[in-house]
């Protein structure tokens, strides 16, 4: 389990605000409780914005994700003055992370990039799945049945967002640990953490 911190910084996936000139747009959304350098960088990354609080933005990312800031964060950066933007791809650094780490060591792992994200209707973040690479993401157990016989018809467990979750209780958000190992779980499979953003067709919100 890595901070999707760590890997961004390590692929250089961070930006300083000197160079940043916010367009009229950023100037409006920031008013005078935010840097308009930085949401000019929010609007740059987003490829839709959701929804707007000034000077809170809510946008999709060019991998689909639906978040704060588009992934756009200040804290654990680098230096003052600049920001961390998610990695171009995460799942493509799972598997180079997983791949490296087979070279180093011999040994099959499977690799999450995590980061933390808000949800809709309930307070506070969790860590999910931005980058998967060696495990199933998600458990599908529609057609199966309960105890008493009734079938699930919708029930999908997000198992990748459930270890992330469980791995940022280890690591802290605080505490200066980008990384944690989970062991004991029956989880090998080959999927991806793009296949956790829900389809647009099932999309009630857009």
């Amino acid at each position: 389990m890595l901070a999707q911190k760590i890997v961004s910084k390590s692929e250089g996936r961070v930006i300083a605000l000197a160079g940043i000139e916010p367009s009229e747009e950023a100037r409006e959304i920031a008013g005078d409780d935010e840097d308009p350098r930085r949401i000019e960088v929010i609007l740059r990354e987003a490829a839709r914005v959701v929804r707007v609080r000034p000077p809170l933005v809510i946008a999709e990312t060019t991998h689909g994700f639906i978040c704060a800031s588009a992934g756009v964060d200040a804290s654990n950066a680098p230096e003052p003055e600049m920001l961390v933007l998610l990695p171009h791809d995460p799942d493509a650094s799972a598997r180079r992370i997983r791949d490296r780490i087979r070279e180093l060591t011999g040994r099959e792992v499977a690799v999450l990039v995590t980061d933390s994200f808000g949800r809709p209707w309930r307070q506070g973040t969790i860590d999910v799945a931005l980058g998967a690479s060696g495990l199933e993401v998600m458990r599908d157990l529609r057609g199966t049945r309960d105890p008493v016989g009734y079938e699930l018809h919708s029930t999908m467990i997000a198992v990748a967002d459930e270890i992330a979750s469980a791995a940022e209780l280890v690591m802290g958000k605080l505490d200066g640990v980008p990384a944690a190992v989970v062991r004991g779980l029956e989880v090998a499979g080959d999927g991806r953490a793009l296949d956790l953003v829900i389809p647009e067709e099932r999309d009630l919100f857009r």
